[in-house]
């Protein structure tokens, strides 16, 4: 499965709209892409499993680049 990260580079400030950022991850749950992520020291704010017409649309725009963990 394939999971879409959304996460602030900071642990230490408040998360602000304007600086999320965006990984994608293979994996097989929640967990193990919280696992595969842990040393980066992300603050996390949602992991969104992506699949169907909505995997089709992030392929179709090339924003889609899976995170080599």
């Amino acid at each position: 499965m394939i999971f879409k990260v959304f996460f602030q580079t900071s642990l230490n400030e408040v998360p602000i709209r304007e600086h999320t950022q965006t990984v994608y991850v293979e994996a097989e749950t929640i967990n193990d892409v919280r696992i595969k992520l842990a040393d980066r020291k992300y603050n996390i704010e949602y992991i969104q499993e992506i699949n169907g017409k909505f995997l089709e649309y992030e392929k179709e725009t090339n924003s889609l680049e899976l995170e080599n963990v």
